[in-house]
């Protein structure tokens, strides 16, 4: 959806890498991930090559709901029996940090994508979610964090669920990830990085102290090689051990009729329910977009006839959450695919493996607060700066 409603007249084209050069750092991948890196490694003063194997931004960019969220997407309960509480803490307040910083940055770059501040709600809508929440609000309270509890009227107002409670995030934000992405892309480009589309990278060796990257047409030698493509592609297959593949579900509505809009509250809040596997929905305009539905990837075979049989499961699950719009028929069903880690934190940083690698892998927040998270972390790996809230991010045996 956000590919057809971006005018064609204005895609960008870029140049496939050929030749061989020397660079101190090759960013792979094109995604709001890549180019948020980019931008970020060249304002540092970093000499900047990013390769794109498809188009910029045209990846699970394109696929993503478009959410900037101040939570990691898992239940604090959960990381902290994972992790620990001071662990789980820092892992809460980086992300919240990284999210506002993020909205920040691309206000100050004037990046046009439609970016919106929206409070979000986490809602119960019966008895066991209701003590899921209960649960949730005591674990954060208990570690120091935020936890803004509404009651059922509230709820009902706000988002016009019929749920027993909610917890609030007051400043999340959403925005169009693939008008980001561009911008991002331009951002990184005016700071002196260099872009390339159509350019997969095909084999990459490393020595002591340098870094060797090859593409169909081309090699670069650098001192660090960055791989921010969401997932480990078959270079790296050492490092599948440490992700489950898993896909969500995108369905967005037609045009819902204002009389029946009138009933959902104020339109302006983002809400996730307690369900296995959460929905998560945001308004676009006049239609409703809902995420959800997730299952393990399926086989590539299966993909489109996967994707019909899971939008309809979305439209009858969100006719459930609103009966009122039962009838309405999707607009567009989507896929987007993701690596999920043991504790459902992304891995950011280097691998014992892959001497002069850092990696940005196993966001599955679906969010894109993990965009900007990676570049701060990376660059601090990079200098040798590392926060000790970093390490939390790493790769665990």
């Amino acid at each position: 959806m956000w590919l057809d409603e971006f005018p064609k007249s204005r895609i960008p084209t870029l140049p496939r890498y050929r030749g061989a050069q020397q660079t101190e750092v090759v960013v792979i991948g094109g995604g709001l991930t890549g180019c948020t890196i980019a931008y970020a490694f060249a304002a540092a003063g970093a000499k900047v090559i990013l390769l794109e194997a498809e188009q910029i931004g045209r990846g699970n960019t394109a696929r993503a709901g478009g959410w900037l969220s101040e939570e990691p997407g898992v239940p604090f309960p959960v990381l902290e029996k994972t992790i620990g509480t001071r662990a789980a803490k820092r892992a809460w307040q980086s992300w919240r940090r990284a999210s506002l910083d993020f909205a920040a940055l691309l206000r100050r770059l004037d990046i046009k994508c439609y970016l919106e501040p929206r409070p979000a709600l986490t809602v119960a809508s019966n008895p066991e979610q209701a003590a899921r929440l209960a649960r949730e609000q005591k674990a954060r309270r208990a570690a120091g964090l935020d936890a803004p509890l509404l009651n059922a009227r509230t709820v009902k107002a706000e988002v016009g669920l019929d749920g027993s409670g909610a917890l609030r995030v007051k400043d999340s934000a959403v925005l169009d990830p693939y008008r980001a992405c561009l911008g991002m892309a331009a951002a990184a480009a005016d700071r002196g990085a260099t872009l390339f589309e159509g350019s997969p990278v095909k084999k990459i060796t490393f020595t002591r102290k340098i870094v060797d990257v090859f593409t169909d047409h081309g090699s670069l030698r650098a001192r660090r090689v960055i791989v921010a493509t969401g997932m480990p592609t078959p270079l790296f297959k050492a490092l599948v051990r440490h992700f489950w593949f898993r896909t969500t579900y995108f369905a967005l509505t037609e045009p819902v009729p204002a009389k029946i809009r009138r009933q959902f509250g104020g339109l302006t809040s983002v809400v996730r329910d307690w369900a296995e596997p959460p929905h998560i929905m945001r308004w676009l305009a006049d239609r409703l977009l809902v995420s959800g539905a997730d299952m393990e990837t399926p086989p590539l075979r299966l993909r489109d006839k996967v994707v019909v049989q899971r939008t309809g499961q979305l439209m009858y699950e969100l006719s459930t959450l609103y009966p009122d719009i039962s009838g309405l028929q999707p607009q567009y069903g989507w896929a987007a695919d993701y690596a999920l880690t043991a504790n459902a934190l992304p891995s950011i940083g280097p691998h014992r493996n892959y001497p002069h690698h850092l990696f940005a892998f196993g966001d599955a927040s679906q969010t894109l607060t993990g965009a900007y998270l990676a570049s701060r972390v990376l660059l601090r790996y990079h200098f040798e700066e590392m926060d000790p809230a970093d390490e939390v991010l790493g790769f665990h045996r």
